[in-house]
């Protein structure tokens, strides 16, 4: 008989399976179920942009791109970029298209990350970017974020993880699943630690249009960062195309044009079709962004007010469109808490410990969904909770 783990990658053996799936899985077949699991949009991509999508495949256009992506897509993304971020960005060497911003992720830390290497990573985050540098033969070095200072990553914190094989910090703000953000000065504060380092930055910033009462700022626009920073961003959640699969990296040429090597031999383009969407989400998709914001926007404040007045204690969270609260006043772990929520009143959150061993006593809610759902689902957890008061 085979024995397939010989066959089989050892760091791919090694990574273990998303804890977000599981409650997935859990509620498949539940009939009257409320999901504020996923992390998605549930706005339909705006008409304006589909239709540019149709008519690219009306015209024929249907082959392969050039491997960095359609000219004409990355002018529009480094104009985008200058007018919403003062980023700047040659499209000729300095952005490359990618199948998603997981893709860029990807690419970013492969180029980069060498075995014994170490990607500082606060947490709790996104569940990709430790298994990614596992994947290399990197070591994900987890920087414990505090509720108490809203999950931002601090300057003293940082400092205290960096040693000398330190090659790669992940910001991933906005943060998923806490809706933290960092501020300018937050970000100088880090700049001022990594300045006389060799030390590289990937910033995560694909809810950068997805901020309430401030603008986002970008680590690569604080001065003399911009040569050690890789800006990833994309499409599915400031523009809800989340199935269009269209994302982007920005940074120096020399390390994107290593990028660019590894995405030529795994994915050679982009979808086509998604690309000339892509170029009028850029072109003329701001209104489209702004309209959704305020949306999310009122939904994060009825949340934040429905949780708190359960009893539930919520940090605001000012980025994304994710709610965080502690449960440890119900005795329960994040994982009990959210088996016992999804049985007994069907509605889908996901524990925090999916995200990193420090989400342990939170939860993740997605509020990316109807103002109804929203009102039900509160109602639900309301009765919920009646057992632990």
């Amino acid at each position: 008989m085979t024995d397939y783990s010989k066959l089989l990658n050892k760091n791919v053996q090694k990574l273990k399976p998303s804890g977000i799936r599981k409650f997935f899985d859990l509620l498949e077949g539940m009939e009257d179920a409320i999901s504020l699991g996923v992390g998605e949009p549930d706005f339909v991509t705006p008409w304006h942009i589909r239709d540019a999508g149709i008519h690219s495949l009306e015209k024929g256009y249907t082959k392969y791109t050039g491997n960095a992506g359609l000219t004409r897509l990355r002018e529009e993304i480094s104009k985008y970029l200058k007018r919403r971020f003062n980023l700047t960005y040659n499209p000729q060497g300095e952005i490359i298209v990618t199948v998603g911003g997981s893709e860029a992720l990807d690419l970013a830390i492969r180029a980069l990350v060498n075995p014994g290497d170490e990607v500082i990573i606060p947490v709790p985050c996104f569940v990709c970017y430790g298994p990614i540098t596992e994947l290399t033969g990197g070591t994900p070095v987890y920087v414990e974020t505090k509720v108490e200072n809203e999950f931002r990553i601090t300057a003293d914190e940082l400092r205290a993880a960096i040693t000398p094989r330190t090659k790669l910090l992940v910001l991933p703000y906005p943060n998923n699943p806490t809706g933290g953000i960092m501020e300018q000065k937050d970000l100088e504060a880090i700049a001022e630690v990594l300045r006389d380092t060799d030390i590289m930055v990937l910033s995560d910033e694909i809810y950068a249009e997805l901020t309430y009462g401030q603008e986002h700022v970008s680590i690569a626009s604080i001065p003399g960062m911009a040569e050690r920073t890789i800006v990833v961003n994309g499409f599915s959640k400031s523009h809800a195309m989340t199935g269009w699969r269209m994302g982007y990296v920005c940074g120096p040429k020399p390390v994107i044009q290593q990028m660019l090597k590894i995405h030529q031999y795994a994915i050679m383009s982009a979808p086509t079709t998604s690309q000339y969407a892509a170029i009028e989400a850029m072109a003329n998709g701001d209104c489209d962004v702004q309209r959704m914001r305020r949306e999310y926007d009122f939904r994060r404040r009825f949340m934040l007010e429905g949780l708190r007045s359960l009893g539930l204690e919520c940090f605001e969270p000012r980025g994304a469109f994710y709610m965080f609260p502690s449960i440890r006043q119900t005795g329960l772990s994040s994982e009990e808490f959210c088996e016992q929520f999804l049985v007994e009143q069907r509605v889908a959150v996901i524990p925090g410990t999916a995200f990193s061993p420090n989400g342990e006593g939170f939860v993740r809610m997605c509020y990316a969904s109807s103002l109804e759902n929203l009102r039900t689902a509160l109602e639900r957890l309301d009765v919920f909770l009646q057992k632990f008061r």
